[in-house]
């Protein structure tokens, strides 16, 4: 695989993080990154070096940044399936294809994408809890195969639950071991 072909056509090459996030921040602000990527570390004490510092340790968050920064930012048309398969860093963007100017957002497009989510989230949580539940028979170990063919089925009607296994003449393979 040729690295020139990967990296020639990827907006991320040579882009550092701490540079992706001054650009951000300087467009949008800290209350639209939290808003749209519901990452804390935009929410509370914001600032680029403890975001920075935050998404270097976290692999997931740095991926959901970086595809902000793609698809949103640059305003990149979504990526192929195959492509959505690797990390924003490794995704080579088609020939032809330039970054536009940054996506118009507001918090109350926001506010509809949550809520949008949220009705999502909830019809599959419904749809989900509709399925019939797969139920199987308890397996019976060859114990209580023995025990069953010797004393019949056991009768839980019994007044002791906990009936001894020599009184009843049950097969009992540890019985010596005792």
């Amino acid at each position: 695989m040729n690295d020139d072909v990967n990296f020639k056509n990827n907006p991320l090459h040579g882009v550092v993080l701490k540079t992706l996030l001054n650009e951000m921040v300087d467009y949008y602000g800290f209350d639209i990154l939290d808003a749209y990527l519901n990452i804390n570390c935009f929410k509370t004490n914001p600032s680029i070096e403890s975001s920075i510092k935050f998404l270097k340790k976290t692999d997931w968050a740095r991926e959901k940044v970086e595809g902000f920064y793609l698809y949103d930012y640059k305003n990149l048309p979504r990526a192929s399936a195959a492509q959505f398969e690797l990390s924003p860093r490794d995704r080579v963007i088609p020939e032809g294809q330039v970054p536009g100017e940054p996506a118009t957002l507001s918090l109350e497009d926001a506010q509809r994408l949550h809520e949008k989510r949220a009705r999502k989230a909830a019809e599959r949580k419904r749809d989900t809890s509709q399925r019939p539940e797969k139920r199987t028979a308890p397996k019976r170990d060859s114990y209580a195969k023995k025990r069953d063919e010797v004393n019949g089925p056991k009768d839980v009607s019994k007044s002791d639950k906990t009936p001894n296994p020599q009184s009843e003449g049950v097969i009992d393979p540890w019985a010596k071991w005792r």
